[in-house]
């Protein structure tokens, strides 16, 4: 069995669960860097969801769990308040102003419409953002450092997008036509999309892109871009991965593979992904939240972290299916 902090699983128990837990500044996942702490209190920390899926299902377990890891430690005590805001954009507002009227110590916003959310909906309590892809982007801010100097920071969950490309040309070399699928109402997935396309033209594929407005739309896009590509790109999406059943019932019957941005969509359709562990992303984002309850830090000070171990990822079943047997350094994903 692989361990659960490597690789996404689909269980979300758990993480809805009010719960009693309680919970550091580099670059890497590895452990706490902030100020000493003299003993931690009590806190509430609002985490706001955009929706359920296992990437983002794993990030808030993640920072439930180091944050009250390290929280207990010091003595201290912290409670959660987490609201899942079922993919809608505007429940994200609606849960961080519940948020500021309660006067929370801490906001997590799991996604990027959710730290939209945030940033709109407060300039005071600090937000930390997690599974969000690019700052800059989700931010409004062109000028972008890798600091915000304002009351956010958090994690981005960006794997190396030309690592990607090259995975595509190594298990598709023969391949002449990439179909783009996302959801383009999502920046991170624009980005994305913006971002690896001319990477993989490079490489010699023409790259189309089908974009789908909602989740209404993805089975007539998937059908539009299964019919028109030899393979299909799906980057870290959060439509993408609420509807992967929905695309693999599309794709696998038309014999097209999946290559994906992030585990859990490779679970769900795709034949192949490099990905990092969204639960190690979330145990990141804990120790930044401890740094700022416990260690007094100010997140608009804070760099942006990340997770700099990837892995090569398969999915058996969809690969048997479709007939394609992945490299031997690929690493086998939990059905």
């Amino acid at each position: 069995m692989l361990d659960r902090r490597r690789f996404l699983t689909a269980s979300a128990a758990g993480v809805g669960a009010l719960a009693l837990a309680a919970c550091s500044d580099d670059s890497s996942a590895e452990g706490s860097g902030g100020s000493e702490a003299s003993g931690a209190g009590s806190y509430t920390v609002g985490i706001c969801q955009l929706t359920q899926h296992a990437a983002l299902d794993e990030a808030t377990q993640g920072f439930q769990d180091k944050l009250a890891e390290l929280v207990e430690a010091e003595g201290g005590s912290v409670t959660y308040d987490l609201q899942n805001a079922s993919g809608d954009s505007a429940t994200c507002a609606s849960i961080i102003n519940g948020f500021v009227s309660a006067g929370v110590d801490l906001i997590m916003a799991n996604a990027t419409a959710a730290l939209q959310a945030a940033q709109s909906g407060t300039s005071d309590i600090p937000i930390l953002g997690t599974s969000v892809t690019d700052y800059g982007t989700a931010l409004g801010m062109d000028d972008w450092s890798g600091t915000s100097g304002t009351n956010i920071s958090g994690t981005c969950d960006l794997a190396p997008l030309d690592q990607q490309a090259a995975m595509v040309q190594e298990l598709f070399p023969d391949a002449t036509n990439v179909g783009m699928l996302y959801c383009s109402a999502e920046p991170n997935s624009v980005y994305q999309i913006d971002a690896i396309t001319p990477m993989l033209e490079e490489m010699g594929y023409t790259c189309t892109n089908y974009g789908f407005a909602d989740s209404n739309d993805v089975a007539s896009v998937a059908q539009q871009a299964a019919d028109a590509s030899d393979v299909i790109y799906i980057p870290t999406d959060n439509t993408a991965a609420s509807c992967t059943e929905a695309i693999r019932n599309v794709v696998v019957p038309a014999g097209v593979p999946v290559v994906a941005g992030e585990s859990g969509i490779c679970s769900g359709c795709g034949v192949a992904t490099l990905s990092i562990s969204y639960y190690e992303l979330g145990e990141v984002t804990g120790e930044m939240g401890y740094d700022i309850l416990v260690g007094g830090e100010d997140a608009g000070s804070m760099e942006v972290r990340s997770v700099e171990a990837t892995t090569k990822c398969y999915n058996p079943e969809v690969c048997e299916e479709l007939g394609i047997e992945p490299p031997e350094d690929y690493e086998a994903l939990e059905a």
